[in-house]
Formats: structure tokens, C-alpha cells, sequence
């Protein structure tokens, strides 16, 4: 008969470990003393002492045996939200999250730290501060959202202290950072095309960009005081960089940091939205027929054209969160790490 290995509390999962978030996850997890082991569909890199564990999120039997022993779990596994594929968002962010769920309670895991997102409050329109008791938004920006406020419920909701089960969700907003693989390449690439010389709005909408290292302190401390007498049991906390800055500034300085012009013609918002509102509609009428990906969304324009950004005074409160890299330091770090993406004179 298998022994069962008894549950220790530095030893750790990282469900969604090779991605970029994940990666940075698990070295500082690393540095922290903890044992990791990363549980995913692909392995990204190798790191002395790091076991990976390759298979499905919807496979229980694979993520059992990547459980054995582990007190904690951090669940950071979700498709780009980019990629616009409804099944894939529907597959991993909700029938996997159940699974997760189940898995870790067959297996013993006493905690739960989910990577949600700040977007399930998000509805296209302004958000200044938010809170975390802003309700989930009844009118997504995109199915990605639709699917993360569904995944952030079920994990919040299996919370229960009495049966030593405790979960928390984070939910960063902007992340970036050396290694990225969205952001940054997609800003340059658009340059690159001739697709950088508007900005969409007045130019003034503030929004949170948050550097990698400080969304993984905020998930490490979120674990480290997640106790069953805490307040953070089944609770949503906001991790930023606590520096709302204007969104075409911050894109500018990416932009300028490596050799690109920045944006200088303003469009009307209201303008630009109704254009892709409209393009939108085409794509879907076309659908049967053809398949169009545009990147000129209704969900882009809103991200680009309104303010969204929140409060981390719940996250400073219960967990004691400060930042730990300055936005200025943040952007210095990664424009330097892109030496390949730099403009050739």
C-alpha cells in the first residue's frame, strides 16, 4: 500500500509555472527557501531543484501526482487574452479551475492563491481607485474576462476555514516586465507596421501597469498570511504598482525607451469605438463565411481610451503589500531587456 507523503508547508505547486508570470513565480518562491514543483502543458526552462510536471489542467490523475505532498498551491494557468479562442478560455479558466479545485482537495493542499484579474470588475467604462467590492461586471469587455470572473467565484466560494480549505485571489492589472511575452512585442510590432501614430482619447485616461516582481510579492504574501483566523480567507485583494499613470505616456516611454516614435495624433474616442463597434459586427456577420482576427477592438479601444485603476489599500491592510520596484525602475528594466526589439538606425 502507498504511503501517503504528509503535506509540508514549503513545499509547493505552480500550476501555470513556464509562463511569464509563472516563471518569475517560481524563483522567487526558490529564493524564499520554498520547494517548488511546476505543473503545466509545456516546460519553458529548467532550474536546479525545480521538478515539472507535463499534462493537462482537466486531467485530475496528472495533477494528483503532481500534488503529492504540497501544502500550497498557485494557480497562475490561463490562455493570453489575446488569443480570442472562446473553447480554450472556457476549457482552462473554468472546467480546469474546477478541477484544480477538486484535485487539491483530494490530495490535502490547505491553500489556494488564484491569479485573477482586476478586468472582472472592468465593463469598458471608467474605473478611478476601485475597490474590491465593485460588483463582477455584468457586461465583460471580452470572454477572457466573462471566464475569469466565473473562475475567481469558484475558487473564492470553495473557501471553508472549518475544513482547513483556504483560498484568495489576486488580481494584478497591466503586468509587465522583462521576459514579457505580450506587451512589449506587440507595442514594437505594431510600430514597427505603421500602427503607432495614433492615440486614441485626450490622453489624460490613468491606468494601473504593474511590474512582474511586485504581483509576485503580492501572491507570496498572500499565502504567507493566509491563515484560517485571517481576513483574507476567500477574498479578492488588488495588486498594483499603486501609480496610476496616463496610458499613452507609459506606452510612449516603451516606445521611446527603444528607439520608436511616439504616438502623436489624437483620435476622438467616441469616434474610434463606434469605427470598431462597427468592424466588430462585420466580423461576426462575416464569421460563416470567413474568419477575421482584427486587433482594432471595441475591448482595445476601451482599454486605451478609459481610466482603470484601483485601490491596493485592502492588499497594504491585510497583508502589508508595498511595492517593491517603482514604475520608474520597472520600465528601465525592461526596455533594457529587449535589446533585440531595439529600432536599428
Amino acid at each position: 500500500m502507498a504511503t501517503r507523503i504528509r503535506p509540508s508547508s514549503k513545499r509547493c505547486v505552480v500550476i501555470g509555472g513556464s509562463g511569464f508570470l509563472g516563471r518569475y513565480l517560481v524563483e522567487q518562491l526558490l529564493d524564499r527557501g520554498y520547494s517548488v514543483s511546476v505543473f503545466d502543458i509545456r516546460q519553458g526552462y529548467e532550474l536546479p531543484g525545480v521538478t515539472f510536471h507535463l499534462g493537462d489542467l482537466c486531467d485530475k490523475g496528472a495533477l494528483l501526482a503532481s500534488l503529492e505532498g504540497a501544502s500550497l498551491v498557485f494557480h497562475c494557468a490561463s490562455p493570453a487574452p489575446s488569443c480570442d479562442d472562446h473553447a480554450l478560455f472556457h476549457r482552462v479558466n473554468i472546467d480546469g479551475t474546477r478541477t484544480v479545485l477538486q484535485a487539491c482537495q483530494e490530495a490535502g493542499v490547505q491553500k489556494i492563491v488564484l491569479t485573477s484579474s482586476a478586468s472582472v470588475v472592468y465593463e469598458g467604462t471608467d474605473i478611478k481607485n476601485g475597490m474590491e467590492d465593485l460588483p463582477y461586471a455584468k457586461k465583460p469587455i471580452d470572454y477572457y474576462t466573462e471566464t475569469k470572473i466565473q473562475q475567481e467565484r469558484l475558487v473564492l466560494e470553495a473557501c471553508d476555514p472549518e475544513k482547513g480549505f483556504l483560498t484568495v485571489a489576486i488580481r494584478p492589472h497591466g503586468i509587465f516586465g522583462p521576459r514579457d511575452p505580450q506587451l512589449v512585442p506587440i507595442l514594437v510590432d505594431a510600430a514597427r507596421r505603421g500602427k503607432m501614430k495614433f492615440l486614441i482619447g485626450d490622453g489624460t485616461n490613468l491606468v494601473d501597469f504593474t511590474f512582474v516582481e511586485n504581483v509576485v510579492h503580492g501572491h507570496i504574501l498572500a499565502a504567507e498570511r493566509l491563515r484560517p483566523d485571517s481576513p483574507l480567507c476567500g477574498k479578492a485583494y488588488h495588486i498594483t504598482n499603486d501609480e496610476p499613470v496616463r496610458f499613452w505616456d507609459f506606452m510612449s516611454q516603451i516606445l521611446v525607451g527603444l528607439g520608436y516614435d511616439a504616438p502623436r495624433y489624437r483620435l476622438p474616442y467616441r469616434l474610434v469605438y463606434v469605427l470598431a463597434l462597427l468592424l466588430w459586427l462585420l466580423v461576426l456577420l462575416l464569421r460563416p463565411v470567413m474568419k477575421l482576427r482584427p486587433t482594432f477592438t471595441p475591448m482595445r479601444v476601451a482599454l486605451a481610451g478609459t481610466h482603470h485603476y484601483y485601490s491596493c489599500a485592502r492588499a497594504k491592510q491585510d497583508m502589508g503589500y508595498q511595492p517593491l520596484v517603482s514604475l520608474k525602475d520597472g520600465v528601465t528594466r525592461t526596455v533594457e531587456s529587449y535589446p533585440h526589439l531595439r529600432r536599428v538606425a
